[in-house]
């Protein structure tokens, strides 16, 4: 009897590889309205887009790797890998859908990678002091119990029994200093071990406006590995030196951390993204659901295809502006294949985020827990910095 081969069957059967297309002189999917090629073909990034259809996250997400080549090729000679979702609160709105992390992880394992689950959440649990206040603390037992928290009430940790993945909590733990010498904030910088010993990072972040950076991607969700017993719960310490080099407070610390991990694969969840006043929906972030899966091996690439397909051109993205003073490319949408869906059937225009300095807000974004133990009353000044801070920060245009 005939087999009857599937569309993944197909993909694989054919070595969808960049090269082969190169010298076949197929078409790039790519807008009309992007740069022209020249005769000679030179190998580009490849990134896939690929429609959620009827909500089957993990065939999506299937065939989005099987566009790059498949999991045995991306993973070749990598046998410990890292998923890093964004896990940057307790509300499951602001967060990495798990049946994406669950998708990647169940192909992984098929492929009998050592494969674990790890976060450094920003805020949330007992780190949340009042409805205004977030303290930053390096507390151990305080960041143990943060980081518990988010993984048992974003559904992690029963993901994690359930596929008999580890959960690691970034911000606590035997730590390594890696050079870092093209650093552009720390020529040093201090990881969990377990980053160390991984083979291959995976970012797999929820498709989001950010009101520091214009966008949350691939590479912005790297802050998330900035350990708390170091740097602070909300990575106070990070943006405070950034600062000193750029208005964000971010932007340059996440190319540094880039460029310190092994970052081979980056897996955005746009089944449901976020516009507006990003990264939360609490600070004024809208949901829009997207039904998009985007991946690609290349951090930059992935994490432009995706800002094109939110209405943002690349220039207007800092983080991508100091990846390009590093020397990562691509610089444009036009250098980068896309496979999958094309760009133009997707393409939305975004509510646009409030681009504040980390200096207009590192006043109010929290005090050190110390400050708030005991009976002392609240300082009415500054709770009315607070007001201040949230209303004009924090409130969408």
């Amino acid at each position: 009897m005939q087999h009857k081969f599937t569309r993944r069957e197909f993909l694989k059967a054919m070595g969808y590889t960049a090269s082969s297309i190169a010298l076949a002189g197929c078409k790039s999917q790519i807008l009309d309205d992007t740069a022209m090629y020249s005769s000679v073909k030179v190998e580009r990034p490849v990134v896939s887009v690929v429609r959620i259809k009827n909500d089957n996250i993990d065939y999506a997400v299937r065939e989005s790797i099987d566009l790059l080549g498949g999991i045995n090729t991306i993973t070749a000679n990598k046998e410990r890998i890292m998923l890093k979702p964004n896990l940057v609160s307790l509300n499951p709105h602001d967060t990495t859908n798990p049946k994406v992390i669950e998708s990647l992880a169940r192909l992984m394992l098929e492929s009998k990678k050592d494969v674990s689950i790890g976060e450094g959440s920003a805020v949330a649990g007992p780190n949340i002091i009042s409805n205004r206040v977030v303290c930053r603390t390096k507390d151990i037992d305080i960041l143990n119990n943060i980081q518990k928290s988010v993984f048992e009430n974003l559904g992690y940790a029963e993901l994690a029994k359930k596929i008999h993945v580890p959960l690691v909590n970034l911000h606590t733990g035997e730590m390594k200093t890696v050079a870092n010498p093209m650093g552009f904030v720390f020529k040093k910088i201090s990881l969990h071990r377990s980053l160390t010993d991984t083979d291959l990072l995976c970012s797999v972040p929820m498709m989001k406006t950010h009101g520091l950076t214009g966008v949350t991607l691939g590479m912005k969700n790297l802050i998330g590995v900035y350990p708390g017993q170091v740097y602070g719960t909300v990575r106070s310490g990070v943006h405070n030196e950034a600062a000193k080099i750029e208005e964000s407070g971010t932007a340059s610390a996440i190319v540094d951390m880039v460029q310190v991990n092994k970052l081979g694969l980056v897996v955005i969840d746009a089944s449901m993204a976020m516009q507006g006043q990003g990264p939360s929906v609490r600070y004024g972030g809208q949901l829009v659901k997207m039904d998009l899966i985007i991946a690609g091996t290349n951090p930059l690439a992935a994490d432009i295809t995706a800002a094109y397909i939110m209405g943002f051109e690349p220039e207007e993205i800092s983080t991508f502006s100091f990846a390009w003073e590093v020397g990562m490319t691509p610089k444009s949408i036009g250098e980068i294949e896309i496979r999958g869906t094309q760009l133009n059937r997707v393409k939305k225009s975004f509510n646009r985020p409030r681009i504040s300095p980390w200096e207009a807000l590192k006043d109010w974004w929290g005090l050190p827990c110390d400050y708030w133990r005991g009976d002392s009353p609240m300082k009415s000044g500054y709770l009315s910095t607070i007001d201040y801070g949230i209303n004009t920060f924090f409130q969408a245009d």
